[in-house]
């Protein structure tokens, strides 16, 4: 079962939650009113060498016929689709540079370099899935809908080679799997949708996809075939697997901060009467981190501090990282998991959910209380002395005591 009772789940009282909410708004404050030309400068340096790297990709590509040139065009332009969709578009959508007044660089006016249209996104993502982050039935991001990520999901023959497949399919096309999620294809099919409300979104969504697909493979190509050096196949190509580049990244980054083992699933009931401080601590449980230097942080839109992000969604990219030490800090005092870890060892992780709960539960040896992808407070029922402060250590016995408690009950 998933988490149905955060407090208990964390081992934290009412009054714990309300002052580890007052420390993360302290935070927020700190970052705001320090937001200033050194934030400003970041983004808009960030813009220009992405555009530098995108057009010194098209010259790539144009200037030669030899295979090398081929290839270090179509890196370079992938490249700098990972930046453009990353650290820009997701978190200029996010209202991270809102504050700067500058309508090039605002919320409701950036249009990704995606299919999906950004209108779309930032309604599934910035209000469903940071809302109810986590939630089973609320967050469609919990599997996107085909992929069974908790035994909280009722285990059906398809999911035996459709987990692994569908996988691999979301993410060489993630876009698609992002733009398409609007349209919510089920209820479609299910015959549950507003049929007027449907054909609205299927009529944005089929506008901005034509005109990606026509960027894409039809202008692009034209353009650079007019080079002795370039073809309108092998532009079309280099676009294609640019795109599958930026796709598979994208969708790497955000299944680590999601599926990895410490990203906690929770039930309806968490969201009753859910204070702002119970809302902090879904995000810190339900999400999870990788470490990263400065490059693979800028790679990855800095959401390697996923955590950070889910806690301040609209809060500058570069500055999570200075947010994260005192992050980290309040875990500590609070005896909580701040869950991180080598990238290839999160994204491993999440691949090994995956395929493992392609199987029936009776071949899981966990159960599903205590199983690494989902836990839920029921493995706790034998704990004693938690939640409160150690008389010999003086430290607090919380959420993260408890689950290595636990663990070493189950390796002895």
């Amino acid at each position: 079962m998933a988490v149905t009772d955060v407090p208990a789940f964390a081992h934290l009282t009412d009054a714990d939650i309300e002052n580890l909410g007052i420390e993360l708004d302290a935070i927020r404050q700190d970052i705001e009113d320090s937001r200033g030309e050194r934030d400003a400068r970041y983004i808009r340096r960030t813009i220009a060498a992405q555009r530098a790297l995108d057009v010194a990709g098209r010259v790539m590509l144009a200037a030669s016929s030899k295979r090398s040139a081929w290839w270090a065009g179509t890196v370079t332009l992938g490249v700098a689709k990972i930046i453009e969709n990353m650290e820009i578009g997701h978190n200029t959508m996010h209202g991270q540079w809102d504050w700067m007044n500058d309508p090039e660089i605002h919320s409701s006016s950036w249009e990704w370099d995606m299919s999906g249209a950004s209108k779309h996104w930032r309604f599934t993502h910035n209000f469903m899935h940071h809302k109810y982050t986590n939630i089973l039935g609320m967050d469609d991001d919990v599997g996107y809908g085909v992929i069974r990520v908790t035994r909280d999901a009722k285990w059906k023959p398809f999911n035996l080679y459709g987990n692994l497949l569908f996988n691999t399919l979301l993410a060489i096309g993630f876009e698609w799997g992002v733009g398409l999620q609007h349209l919510e294809l089920g209820k479609i099919f299910k015959g549950r949708d507003n049929r007027n409300a449907t054909l609205v979104r299927v009529r944005e969504f089929g506008v901005k996809a034509g005109h990606q697909l026509a960027k894409d493979y039809v202008v692009w190509p034209a353009i650079t075939s007019l080079s002795p050096g370039a073809t309108f196949k092998s532009t079309l190509k280099a676009n294609a697997v640019a795109n599958v580049i930026r796709n598979v990244w994208a969708n790497a980054v955000i299944f680590c901060g999601h599926f990895p083992d410490g990203a906690e699933k929770f039930t309806k009931t968490d969201m009753v009467g859910e204070s702002k401080g119970q809302w902090y601590l879904r995000q810190m449980l339900g999400s999870a981190n990788f470490n990263s230097g400065p490059v693979l942080a800028f790679m990855s839109g800095n959401l390697s501090y996923q955590i950070e992000h889910h806690l301040f969604p609209d809060l500058p990219s570069n500055r999570y990282a200075e947010i994260a030490v005192r992050v980290r800090a309040l875990c500590d005092k609070y005896d909580l998991p701040y869950t991180t870890g080598p990238f290839l060892v999160q994204y491993g992780k999440t691949w090994r959910t995956i395929a493992k709960l392609s199987l029936p539960d009776r071949f899981l040896k966990d159960t599903a209380d205590n199983a690494p992808e989902t836990r839920s407070e029921r493995m706790f029922t034998e704990l004693d002395g938690y939640g409160v402060t150690d008389p010999t250590t003086g430290r607090r016995r919380g959420l993260k005591t408890a689950i290595a408690t636990v663990r070493g009950w189950r390796r002895r």
